[in-house]
């Protein structure tokens, strides 16, 4: 979208963001079912979400994972778990490229315990990156569902970074598009850069819609749904601790 100097501000952003949330609703419910009645399935199974993002797709994983009113058989797998988890150097991460590394992958799922039926929901709006690649190849590999959230816009144009040339899309049970467009940003300016992205927007409804279509599928076969409760009620620790014992070292940690 182009735009003169005088629409530049919160009322052309919130056209924009509005309009790709209605968007994401009006084209994504039947990906959307599809991939909650796998997690659904997983979750019955004994198994967890394994969530995993890089660079802001992250804040996607955030909602998902140790979130007040989410679900608690949820992780969050991330690059920086090499130096939580695996004791290496934190400036071996401190690199935005290093997400282009497919050998990272390996390394990020051998501190994680698996379970057969843990469903894998990996986010990245390019859906190229070496690491989102490579991890989501593993996983298929192991036996795992995929549900990818990526831009089907963005992903059509470019060429992947993974050595086999495949795109996360390619690699996934289920694919939902979050309708962003190339680069992410959608509003134009004058000079020719752009603003607002809308990925993280269009990405936390996304989390939303799912686990809600998870949590109501669990309802409705009479299943256990293991919520949640903000940490900052009364009730909140008591409720989740009980809850964390059942999955036990499988569940990591929150953090603050």
């Amino acid at each position: 979208m182009t735009t003169d100097a005088e629409t530049i501000d919160q009322n052309a952003a919130a056209r924009i963001l509005l309009a790709a949330a209605d968007r994401l609703i009006a084209t994504q419910a039947d990906a959307i079912s599809a991939a909650a009645r796998l997690i659904a399935d997983g979750l019955r199974g004994g198994g967890l979400i394994q969530a995993f993002a890089t660079g802001h797709s992250r804040s996607i994983t955030a909602e998902i994972v140790g979130r007040a009113g989410g679900l608690v058989p949820a992780n969050a797998l991330s690059i920086k778990d090499l130096v939580m988890y695996g004791g290496a150097d934190p400036r071996e991460i401190l690199d935005p490229t290093v997400e282009r590394d497919p050998a990272l992958a390996q390394r990020i799922l051998d501190l994680a315990e698996l379970h057969p039926s843990d469903v894998f929901v990996i986010t990245s709006n390019s859906g190229g990156n070496g690491s989102v690649v490579e991890l989501a190849r593993l996983a298929k590999a192991g036996g795992h569902p995929v549900i990818a959230i990526t831009s089907a816009e963005h992903t059509g144009q470019i060429t992947s970074r993974h050595p086999s040339g495949l795109r996360l899309f390619e690699l996934a049970d289920v694919v939902i598009d979050n309708g962003s467009p190339r680069g992410d940003a959608a509003l134009e300016l004058p000079t020719g850069a752009r603003i607002t992205p809308t990925s993280s927007l269009t990405g936390v409804l996304i989390a939303q819609l799912l686990i809600t279509e998870v949590c109501g599928l669990l309802l409705a076969s009479g299943d256990d749904v293991p919520v949640l409760v903000s940490a900052n009620v009364p009730e909140g620790d008591a409720h989740n601790q009980e809850l964390f014992a059942r999955y036990g070292s499988r569940l990591r940690p929150h953090e603050p």
